[in-house]
């Protein structure tokens, strides 16, 4: 493999690094990354996955760790887990994962891919994890504590991590320290992972805090809503949606200025909106939003006179069930992404236990064109049944993988830069796990990966990929967000 040799900066020290190709260049000696999307979907194959892995929550009294899987098929140590690197404190809640630099800073021949920033959902911790050393085994570079996030901005729970083309990063927080949703908004650190502030303008916090995506071409960022933390950390409560603890808004901010400009109220079609993504193509001024409790897949869109607005474009039907906690089960659509051609949507369902894809190439009308059964709360075997219109019941048919019974439903996605491959894992949030999937807590996750077809459409679930979270050495973990070493189609945003 060809290697490059990038110079850092580091504190005051230079540092010499050798690089294998792709973990933190595009091409062509630029920055991270690469310049366009279609550009990134030929670079190199994925061979390792960087996974955050939970034990708080869980019982079990050990510190979340990251995980590193090989996923090269030609590599001896294909389907094992190589590398775990514990964090120092427990009951952090690791839970989504982001990079000091991405596509974002193509342009930037100083800049690295270098750091994966792990934002601790329950503590406030933030983690540096410096993956250029030895990617297959990565260390703890820094800790920014949630004391001096806390002093200086107010901010806690931090969830969504995007690097800017400024060298900054900016993470999503969704409360106060005492977790009420009013404290929420979005954090800045330096590219030495120092606190620098709140980057929306005092007075433009959000309603609720989440994800958020932006579009430097329209100036455009848009965040997205989930609910207060002292709601959701204690598990899900029908009733605290009925309260107004949980989000039904996106929140359109002038980019990069950090004015709230627009707040698009989705009604009780867009309940609970999670994840968001603006195509990948830095010129278009479309995207989607994944409202989970009401599983309808929101597109918003830029209008005539230069605001914002939204419609349901794709909608997953609740299904009649008996033995569960309510009468009717909503899909739960709590992850998607986009290829990086912009052509497929993939979407999961927690609850139900499906993957779909979609062919958005007219973003308007969604296709769908793929769809695949990997958990849920319906698979055979269950005691939860789906009642048909004519009063018979049903289950769904959930395949073993290499003698493996699929535990819990399919939750975070990552797809290949080619598009050809598109892994799942189970874990969506301990105490959420716990309420709707105890198994896990007994039995731990697993990732699956799914074959795509990108020409015609179509998933196959591969038979002989399964990667056990069950037998770690500190027992069962919960695994949630995975990255690649150099960068994927839900870490990087064009410019």
């Amino acid at each position: 493999m060809a290697t490059d040799v990038a110079v850092l900066q580091h504190g005051s020290i230079a540092e010499k690094e050798v690089n294998p190709a792709g973990l933190n260049h595009g091409c062509c000696g630029k920055g991270p990354g690469y310049a366009t999307p279609l550009e990134a979907m030929s670079g190199p194959r994925e061979s390792l996955i960087y996974v955050t892995c939970v034990y708080s929550g869980t019982g079990r009294d050990k510190p979340d760790y990251l995980a590193t899987v090989d996923v090269d098929p030609s590599s001896q140590t294909y389907l094992k887990i190589i590398h775990r690197l514990p964090v120092p404190y427990i009951g952090d809640e690791l839970h989504h994962s982001g990079w000091n630099a991405c596509s974002s800073c193509h342009e930037d021949t100083s800049a690295t891919r270098r750091f994966l920033v792990l934002p601790s959902l329950v503590s406030g911790r933030i983690y540096a994890i410096d993956t250029q050393k030895n990617p297959r085994a990565p260390t703890l570079h820094k800790v920014v504590q949630p004391e001096d996030i806390i002093q200086k901005t107010g901010l806690a729970f931090p969830h969504t991590a995007h690097c800017l083309a400024s060298g900054d990063i900016m993470i999503s927080c969704l409360g106060d320290k005492d977790g009420k949703a009013e404290g929420n908004g979005f954090l800045l650190l330096d590219s030495e992972f120092n606190v620098k502030g709140r980057w929306e303008k005092p007075g433009h916090s959000p309603l609720f805090g989440y994800d958020f995506w932006y579009q430097p071409r329209h100036k455009t960022m848009i965040s997205t809503s989930w609910g207060a933390p002292a709601a959701f950390t204690q598990g899900f409560n029908l009733q605290h949606v009925s309260d107004g603890l949980y989000g039904r808004h996106l929140h359109v901010y002038n980019w990069p200025d950090g004015e709230l400009k627009q707040t698009l109220d989705l009604g009780n079609t867009g309940l609970i909106p999670l994840e968001i993504r603006f195509l990948h193509d830095p010129s278009k001024d479309t995207g989607f939003v994944g409202c989970a409790l009401t599983s309808n897949m929101v597109r918003f869109f830029k209008t005539a006179d230069g605001s914002w607005s939204h419609e349901v474009a794709i909608s997953v039907q609740p299904l009649k069930v008996k033995n569960w906690i309510l009468p009717e089960m909503p899909g739960l659509i709590t992850d998607f992404l986009i290829s990086l051609d912009d052509r497929y949507l993939y979407l999961v369902n927690w609850l139900h236990g499906d993957i779909r894809q979609y062919n958005i190439e007219d973003p308007k009308n969604p296709v769908l064109t793929g769809q695949v059964y990997v958990g849920g709360q319906i698979q055979k075997g269950s005691s939860v049944m789906a009642e048909a219109d004519d009063g018979t019941t049903f289950q769904f048919d959930v395949p073993e993988i290499k003698g493996n019974r699929l535990r819990g439903g399919p939750q975070m996605i990552q797809l290949s830069l080619d598009g050809k491959r598109l892994y799942a894992t189970n874990s969506l949030f301990s105490s959420w796990d716990r309420q709707f999937y105890p198994e896990l807590m007994e039995k731990g996750s697993h990732i699956l990966q799914i074959d795509v077809d990108t020409e015609k459409g179509g998933l196959a679930v591969n038979p002989n990929f399964f990667v056990d979270f069950g037998s770690e050495p500190d027992g069962p973990s919960l695994a949630h967000e995975m990255r690649y070493p150099g960068g994927d189609c839900t870490s990087d945003i064009w410019i």
